[in-house]
């Protein structure tokens, strides 16, 4: 009985993985960027946990592997899409634009499409299994959440906030699939010949989170995109 139980408890957090997303879909189609921010990140947190329970309780199941990449795209695909969906609403559009206005916003929804061809990829990469090749869907939302929320103001006034968007949607979208080897936050110890890479991310996000506070996590996932790039050269 216990058994029957416990395989079904990481999956049931998965669930809720996928509950949060929906909420930060509606949250962010209301136009309430925080509300779906903090159900992106309790998303986050529930996919966190779906895998440490699972190796815990070793209730690994291919419905679980399954059921953890349709949560993860819900959560970090589409509700990240609709923030920005709905944000290029509100921008500032130039003239030149107005009359493909009512269409361009779906280009948000190429952060969706991208995001489930990356978690696709993951699936059956073997490659994958201490670090990363191309941008983890958690980051690229956290990324556009904490963009949104913490550069609102900004983005809403400047004329040109409608082609910065497009282009850093193609751009991210690029990154989620893209044949780049990206580091693990996973620390083998605390040394710093071994991790020296982790430590010096750490080190750098202190200041761009201090000064740019919100908008600040945003600058951590390029920091992070960056590093990754500039360690992947010098190996």
């Amino acid at each position: 009985m216990s058994n029957c139980i416990t395989r079904h408890i990481p999956n049931t957090v998965t669930c809720c993985n996928l509950l949060s997303g929906c909420v930060a879909i509606v949250m962010a189609h209301q136009g309430c960027y925080q509300a779906a921010l903090g159900f992106i990140v309790l998303g986050a947190i529930f996919d966190f946990f779906d895998g440490l329970l699972a190796r815990a309780l070793k209730a690994y199941s291919p419905l679980g592997k399954e059921l953890d990449s349709l949560a993860d795209d819900v959560t970090f695909g589409v509700a990240p899409a609709m923030m920005v969906f709905s944000l290029m609403h509100e921008v500032a559009l130039p003239a030149w634009l107005a009359p493909v206005a009512g269409l361009l916003p779906y280009a948000a929804f190429l952060i969706a499409a991208f995001s489930a061809l990356r978690l696709a990829k993951f699936n059956i990469d073997t490659r994958q299994t201490t670090s990363f090749i191309g941008l983890p869907t958690p980051a690229n939302a956290l990324f556009w959440g904490s963009l949104i929320v913490g550069a609102h103001d900004f983005l809403v006034a400047d004329t040109l906030a409608f082609l910065y968007l497009i282009i850093l949607v193609l751009l991210t979208s690029w990154l989620l699939v893209a044949e780049i080897p990206m580091f693990s936050l996973k620390f083998k110890n605390l040394s710093w010949r071994d991790n020296k890479v982790q430590f010096i991310f750490l080190l750098g996000c202190i200041p761009l989170v201090l000064f740019l506070q919100l908008a600040g996590l945003a600058a951590v996932i390029i920091w992070y995109a960056l590093l990754s790039l500039l360690t992947q050269r010098k190996s």
